[in-house]
């Protein structure tokens, strides 16, 4: 077929897209609770499975990939066993594992998830979120300059998440790098170097990280709010476009050519683990497409919310986005 979504899908085989930024490892213990501990009012887990996936800036190429392009990692990890177990994952995803560099002064990040019957019961975190050294930052920024003379990539993501891997001088030299190569850039910020982002051509908050990046109270409800901030955003950031996830609100979207607010689907959510790292992978792809901005929005809010609907960290069915696009008629 020749619809809109079947370009898109079409199109994304084999496009390579450089993402840069904090990977982690998802590590889950799967089990029951049967009873509460004698020892303190708290659940006992009977573990019956363990599992490990790749999260963060890994997660996002994870949806890159089940979409059909070619990701390629850049990060930052510990030389530890953690490490090891992260690139076991890469190779087992069928994904490049040229960018991942290891110091031994660093500790790789792991987010254990403890879940029964479907539910968190608690998360454990194992992480270092000191900025890299000067050193660290020379080897990062070199890796991605070696990848973008021979893979040229037709998009690079900033996939920030506060770990240290993007400091607001290896931010400031990959998008110098990446704008040399003409090369689009989509960013998913957090709170820490939230307005380092100066230039990009797509720039990805939640509401969350758009209060507390311009310590402004917005309201998701309010789009008067929500405008009046991206507004001040774009003026601080110069940036080419800014798309806001506002949750159950939708998507707000700004770019040259004016506003528009992309209604939430209506979804059975389960779970909202790694839904952000969907929409920037989606979107990502759809500008290095070319897309008119309220497509970006529309199709990366689509495939957000359907991610919502299963239990842990999963990409996107492509599938299932081609069925949904249809259904509600996207693209067109």
């Amino acid at each position: 077929m020749n619809t809109p979504i079947d370009i898109f899908l079409e199109r994304a085989k084999e496009t390579v897209v450089l993402v840069v930024g904090d990977v982690m490892l998802d590590a889950y213990l799967w089990g029951r609770v049967d009873r509460i501990s004698p020892e303190a009012p708290v659940p006992v887990v009977h573990v019956t499975d363990r599992s490990a996936r790749l999260g963060g800036a890994a997660n996002v190429a994870l949806n890159l990939r089940a979409l059909g392009a070619i990701p390629v990692v850049v990060s930052t990890i510990g030389n530890d066993t953690a490490a090891g177990t992260l690139a076991q994952c890469f190779l087992d995803s069928a994904l490049d594992s040229v960018g991942l560099i290891r110091s031994k002064d660093r500790t790789t990040t792991v987010k254990t998830r403890v879940i029964s019957d479907n539910q968190h019961v608690v998360r454990v975190d194992e992480e270092m979120t000191e900025d890299l050294s000067t050193e660290e930052e020379d080897a990062l920024i070199e890796r991605v300059k070696e990848i973008i003379a021979h893979r040229a990539p037709a998009v690079m993501v900033l996939e920030d998440y506060n770990k240290g891997v993007l400091t607001a001088r290896t931010i400031a030299m990959l998008i110098a790098t990446a704008q040399n190569a003409g090369i689009p850039i989509a960013v998913d910020p957090k709170k820490k170097n939230f307005l380092a982002y100066k230039g990009v051509d797509l720039f990805k908050p939640n509401l969350k990280e758009l209060r507390e990046g311009l310590k402004v109270d917005v309201q998701a409800g309010d789009i008067g709010s929500v405008r009046s901030a991206v507004g001040r955003l774009e003026k601080e950031l110069g940036n080419r476009a800014t798309m806001v996830t506002l949750s159950e609100h939708g998507v707000y979207v700004h770019d040259p050519t004016g506003d528009h607010l992309i209604p939430a689907h209506v979804r059975k959510v389960v779970d909202v683990s790694g839904a952000g790292d969907t929409v920037i992978a989606v979107a990502a792809l759809a500008v290095a497409q070319g897309l008119r901005m309220e497509q970006v929005a529309a199709l990366a809010n689509l495939a957000g919310g359907l991610v919502c609907e299963d239990v842990g960290v999963v990409p996107i069915s492509p599938e299932r986005l081609r069925s949904e696009a249809l259904r509600s008629n996207l693209l067109q």
